[in-house]
């Protein structure tokens, strides 16, 4: 049974309180999990959430901090969920960062996340031994700091192709994305993870855009868009369908349920830095992950995904 039923949030300058109202209570979720740089607002939002009756996945994205600067963040981080924590017992998760093979610098080379990140998609097979060693250390390191300040259950959210040593986590936490090359193995891919480690397995993330073929890209759906543009705009053509978003989530949330996946965080609430716009050239959001579209006034409008995800919680 699928237990967890979420939502990522990206915490920012919106009505936090407002959205977390609305995932609780219009998209049937029972847990939020809230991704940002900065420890006060990921407290404030997780309060929020808390408030709404929503657990909560407390997980720092810091991309381009250092090791050292990395762990501070965390041990600040662990010891503001476990004030939480405190105040709501088994309530908060808490997560130590994610995909460090290419979030984290020193793992593979590369000055900024989005360059280490196409680095291991070409060179996969030559960095797997590197990989492995520095993210193993990395791992081991954030978890042991984790486990110091925070007395609930850690786990982190490992890219699918990373392979990590789940002894160091409470749960079995992976982004796995459905797209044309994985899609054949993809149910053994889950049957493995929830046979394999004798923990709760929860899908980190997963999602596609809300266009013609989105749902081949997976996680690649951004590639639409050039952002060397000014201002950036959609290549080429790929008319909008909300409608393959909407299946994409749908089958993947009745998939995971069949499995035995404990939970999973649909890929995400709203994607404000990919707007919404009636120029279909400019219309950024057909390639973001958002269940809600942005327009560039701050109007947030339900797409067909989110109205999908909405079934298929209060099925459950």
């Amino acid at each position: 049974m699928l237990t967890v039923r979420g939502i990522s949030y990206l915490v920012g300058g919106a009505d936090v309180r407002h959205d977390m109202k609305t995932i609780a209570g219009d998209l049937h979720c029972t847990a939020v999990m809230l991704i940002c740089d900065d420890v006060g607002r990921l407290v404030d939002a997780a309060r929020s959430a808390l408030d709404e009756g929503l657990d909560v996945y407390v997980r720092p994205h810091v991309p381009e901090l250092r090791r050292t600067e990395r762990l501070e963040h965390l041990e600040a981080t662990a010891e503001a969920a476990e004030r939480l924590r405190r105040d709501h017992p088994d309530r908060v998760t808490l997560l130590v960062g994610s995909e460090f093979s290419h979030t984290a610098p020193g793992i593979v080379p590369g000055p900024r996340s989005f360059l280490r990140l196409k680095l291991i998609l070409t060179f996969h097979r030559a960095l797997r031994r590197r990989i492995d060693r520095r993210l193993h250390r990395m791992l081991a390191a954030a978890s042991a700091t984790a486990r110091e300040h925070f007395r609930g259950p850690v786990t982190y959210a490992a890219a699918g192709w990373e392979r990590v040593d789940w002894s160091l986590f409470d749960l079995v936490c992976v982004s796995l994305y459905r797209s044309r090359r994985n899609h054949a193995t993809y149910g053994d891919r889950l049957r493995g993870l929830v046979g394999d480690h004798g923990k709760p397995v929860v899908i980190s993330e997963f999602g596609c855009g809300a266009f013609a073929g989105a749902d081949q890209r997976g996680a690649g759906s951004f590639q639409i868009v050039n952002w060397f543009a000014d201002p950036p705009r959609v290549r080429n053509d790929h008319p909008r369908d909300e409608a393959v978003q909407a299946r994409y989530l749908g089958e993947l949330i009745e998939q995971y349920d069949a499995l035995g996946v404990y939970g999973c965080f649909v890929f995400t609430y709203a994607m404000p830095d990919y707007p919404r716009h009636d120029d279909p050239r400019l219309d950024l959001d057909r390639a973001g992950f958002g269940v809600v579209a942005v327009a560039g006034d701050g109007t947030h409008t339900p797409k067909q995904a989110f109205h999908e995800v909405a079934r298929r919680f209060l099925d459950r």
